[in-house]
C-alpha cells in the first residue's frame, strides 16, 4: 500500500484530466451509499463523517472531520484522509490526503457540471467566497469555458486580493495559453455585477442567501457549493424557482441542503423538480441546458463518486510515472 501526501498527489493532478476521468468514471455502473455527517455531540457543530463508494475495480472510503471552532486557533478546521483498496480482493491499495484531494475534485466536478449546464459562449464567472477552494474554481472554469474574467467577492478585502494573487500566480493558470488566461478582479457588490455574469459559484459559509434571484440575467449558470446545513443557504427561494436544478447526489442534497430543502418547506419546490443528478448527466440520461435563455443551478455537497473518480485518476498517473 502506497502513502501520498499531498504534493505528491498534486504532482498527478491536472484540472482539464481530473475532469476528463471523472467523466468517464461517472459512465460506469458504481455504488455510492449515503454520505454519513455525525455530530460529535448534541447541539454542537464538530463532525465526523465517512463518504463509501465503489466500482468494479475500486473501492474508496473518505473519512473527515470538521472543527469549525480551530479557525480562531489558527488550526486548520478540516482534515481528511482517503483509504483506497482494490475491488477484485480488498487488497489495501493506498493512503491519501484528503484534504486537497477534495478542493481538487470538488471544482472538477462543478466544472464537468458547468459542461452541461453553462453556455458554451459563457466567458464571465464570479466567485463569491475566498476560502481555500475559491482559486480552484477559477482553475476548473478555465478548463471547460473560454473565460475572460473572474470577479472575485468576499466579505474581506484581504482575503479577496490573496485569492487573486492564489490565482495568478498558480501553475494552473500559468499553464494556460496566453489567449485563454484570464483577467482577475475583486468586487464588492454581488447583485450590482449579476447583469455581467455567465456562471456564479458560491464557496462560501454564508446561513443567508448571497444574491437577490430577481436579478439573475437569463442564460446564467448558478454553482451551489459552500452550504451544507439544512437551515441555511447561499441562493433564496427566487433563484430556485427561476432555475433547472441538478444535483450531485439527490440523496445527499435532500437530506442537506438548506438551499433546496428551503423552498421545498415553503412549498415553492419540489423534490420532483430535480432535472437530474451529474451522472445522469455524464451518461446522456438528460441533455443538459436546453438553450442560451435557461437558468441552470447545480447544487453539490459532496459525493463518495467524485473521491473515487479522483483516486482513480491519481493511481493511473501515479502507476505511469
Amino acid at each position: 500500500m502506497i502513502n501520498l501526501d499531498a504534493q505528491q498527489i498534486v504532482e498527478c493532478l491536472t484540472m482539464k484530466g481530473l475532469i476528463e476521468s471523472m467523466r468517464e468514471t461517472y459512465q460506469q455502473q458504481s455504488t455510492i451509499p449515503q454520505r454519513r455527517v455525525m455530530p460529535l455531540e448534541e447541539g454542537g457543530y464538530d463532525a465526523f463523517a465517512l463518504l463509501p463508494a465503489w466500482s468494479e475495480d475500486l473501492i474508496t472510503v473518505k473519512a473527515f472531520t470538521y472543527f469549525p471552532q480551530n479557525a480562531m486557533q489558527g488550526k486548520d478546521s478540516l482534515a481528511s484522509k482517503i483509504l483506497a483498496f482494490r475491488r477484485q480482493d480488498g487488497e489495501p491499495l493506498a493512503l491519501m490526503d484528503g484534504k486537497v484531494m477534495t478542493f481538487w475534485r470538488t471544482a472538477a466536478a462543478s466544472a464537468l457540471a458547468a459542461d452541461y449546464l453553462a453556455r458554451e459562449d459563457a466567458t464571465r464567472l464570479l466567485i463569491c467566497g475566498t476560502g481555500n477552494l475559491a482559486p480552484y474554481m477559477a482553475y476548473a472554469y478555465a478548463a471547460v469555458r473560454p473565460l475572460h474574467k473572474v470577479m472575485i467577492w468576499g466579505r474581506n478585502q484581504d482575503k479577496a486580493r490573496q485569492t487573486v494573487d492564489a490565482i495568478l500566480s498558480s501553475s494552473e493558470y500559468q499553464s494556460l495559453p496566453i489567449e485563454r488566461q484570464f483577467d482577475v478582479e475583486i468586487i464588492e457588490d454581488v447583485d450590482s455585477v449579476m447583469h455581467e455574469v455567465d456562471i456564479i459559484t458560491c464557496v462560501t459559509g454564508s446561513a443567508m442567501p448571497l444574491f437577490n434571484g430577481a436579478n439573475i440575467e437569463p442564460g446564467t449558470h448558478i454553482d451551489l457549493i459552500g452550504n451544507h446545513d439544512a437551515d441555511k443557504r447561499e441562493c433564496d427561494s427566487i433563484s430556485v424557482e427561476r432555475s433547472s436544478v441538478f444535483v450531485d447526489s439527490r440523496i445527499n442534497v435532500l437530506a442537506e441542503a438548506g438551499d433546496l430543502l428551503i423552498p421545498i418547506e415553503q412549498g415553492l419546490f419540489s423534490a420532483d423538480e430535480i432535472q437530474a443528478e451529474l451522472p445522469e448527466l455524464c451518461s446522456n440520461q438528460h441533455s443538459g441546458r436546453s438553450s442560451n435563455q435557461e437558468i441552470t443551478l447545480y447544487k453539490s455537497v459532496g459525493s463518495a463518486l467524485a473521491d473515487l473518480a479522483a483516486v482513480k485518476f491519481v493511481l493511473t498517473q501515479k502507476q505511469a510515472m
